[in-house]
């Protein structure tokens, strides 16, 4: 596993909102945002633009829930945002979202995805104890994790962990 470096100089990773129970027959990949979710993916974009965290690229799952997310996002950042959809970032190893990340160019990326995966990458970057200490409890669904590069350290830190 290799820990990208800048650019970006800035990483925002967001776990999509809370999803709505499958239906029988329904895909995983086809759960959309719940009622909640809805509003909370709602809540954590205008917490991060009430901020000033806006991202340059902000990459997605193609999955449902965090395209209803992303869309979130976008809203409230504006619509000048560049947006992208990786079908990638849907049952992928830490090394791809990683791998993501290091292949963009932008100083600030966001990524929407999921658990586990979401947590085992804000922990590669930052360190099981940083991560352990930060979020106790895991990573929660809408939890935006706000990663700076600290150039002294040649290191990523954790500046900020926002939820709903």
């Amino acid at each position: 596993m290799t820990v990208p470096l800048p650019p970006p100089n800035r990483i925002y990773l967001l776990r999509h909102a809370k999803a709505a129970q499958a239906e029988p027959g329904q895909r995983d990949f086809d759960r959309p945002l719940n009622e909640n979710g809805f509003g909370d993916a709602e809540i954590i974009a205008d917490k991060a633009a009430d901020k000033g965290y806006r991202p340059d690229l902000l990459i997605s799952s193609t999955a449902l829930r965090c395209r209803g997310t992303a869309d979130a996002v976008y809203r409230a950042m504006g619509l000048t945002l560049e947006v992208r959809y990786v079908d990638a970032l849907y049952n992928a190893t830490v090394d791809n979202y990683l791998e993501i990340i290091d292949a963009q160019d932008e100083a600030a990326v966001m990524l929407v995805g999921h658990n586990p995966t979401m947590e085992q990458a804000l922990e590669a970057l930052i360190g099981h104890e940083a991560m352990a200490g930060a979020l106790p409890g895991g990573f929660p669904t809408a939890g935006l994790a706000v990663l700076d590069f600290d150039a002294s350290a040649t290191a990523w830190r954790l500046t900020d962990f926002v939820v709903v």
